[in-house]
């Protein structure tokens, strides 16, 4: 297997200026996943696998969705219970969600467990998850090019010792701006950033910085990218979990040191595709996405980076 997701599986009910949608598949695995998946397919890679679990009210017809996109499902553990709800809204720059309903459901009890065929990726991505499930899951998994993590805030408030141990284990960390002077104790942006590549030894550091775009801490280099400049904001939901899937795609198309070139392309890639995923509600923009409009969009942000 080329490239593993373990993450959350969701349903989600979101609300915008651009209307509302009520269970809509969603979660991080899934947006993940599934942007993983569009590039894997079209860089001719292996199989991109999804670790997570789901209840017993989970749809056949989303699992369909999901095998039907050539992802390997295998790895999806059906629980006793429902499977984990979210719901939120956004408003004016929709740049943060708001939280009305938080259900853990089955997502509550989650103990990952990697199947034996997918223990050695070439990519593994633990996508937003507690600190010490994110532990157990490097534990079982030994890929054979990079690790990567992302986190959120909550865990900085909460787990952050357990937190900080999982980083160091990692190769790569995506966090946003607001975590990463969260985690530093550090309100500059830039010195922050570079504690915590000191504080995790990670070789590479991205942060998101939603429509400012992205910065990457790698080595002694720095790469800055602004953000696609997107007139339709339909739902950001995700938007970040598309982000590194792709990122896994385009390095998992690499073997050795990930070089600066290298790295670059990949945000570049990454961003790309995380302009397509807030145009619409839930996974539907990703899922129909084609690789003509892709190249397309890519080849308009490459102009306007040169």
């Amino acid at each position: 297997m080329e490239i593993v997701m373990v993450g959350s599986i969701a349903y989600d009910s979101v609300e915008s200026p651009e209307g509302k949608v009520e269970d809509a598949l969603g979660g991080s695995a899934i947006y993940g996943g599934i942007a993983s998946q569009f590039h894997a397919r079209h860089l001719d890679l292996g199989a991109v696998g999804i670790v997570g679990v789901v209840g017993t009210d989970f749809l056949q017809s989303d699992r369909d969705r999901l095998s039907d996109l050539g992802l390997d499902i295998r790895g999806i553990e059906t629980a006793q219970g429902n499977t984990f709800r979210w719901s939120g809204s956004y408003h004016g720059d929709m740049g943060v969600a708001q939280t009305h309903d938080t259900q853990l459901n089955v997502f509550g009890e989650f103990e990952p467990k990697v199947p034996d065929f997918a223990r050695t990726p070439k990519i593994l991505f633990c996508a937003n998850l507690l600190p010490i499930l994110q532990s157990k899951v490097l534990d079982q998994v030994k890929p054979r090019r990079l690790s990567m993590l992302d986190s959120m805030n909550l865990w900085i408030s909460t787990a952050k010792d357990d937190l900080m141990k999982v980083m160091k284990k990692v190769d790569l960390i995506i966090i946003n701006d607001g975590e990463v002077k969260m985690l530093a104790e550090d309100e500059n942006f830039i010195r922050a950033s570079r504690k915590v590549v000191e504080m995790t030894d990670c070789s590479t550091l991205i942060v998101k910085r939603g429509e400012f775009g992205v910065i990457a801490f790698h080595g002694e280099e720095i790469i800055s990218l602004p953000a696609f400049p997107t007139e339709m904001v339909v739902d950001p939901t995700g938007c970040g979990d598309s982000f590194a899937g792709t990122l896994a795609s385009y390095l998992a198309n690499g073997d050795g040191e990930i070089s600066r070139s290298e790295l670059r392309e990949a945000l570049i890639a990454s961003t790309v595709t995380s302009s397509f995923t807030l145009e619409s509600f839930g996974v539907n923009r990703l899922i129909g996405l084609d690789n003509n409009e892709f190249i397309q969009r890519l080849n308009q942000y490459n102009s306007i980076l040169n």
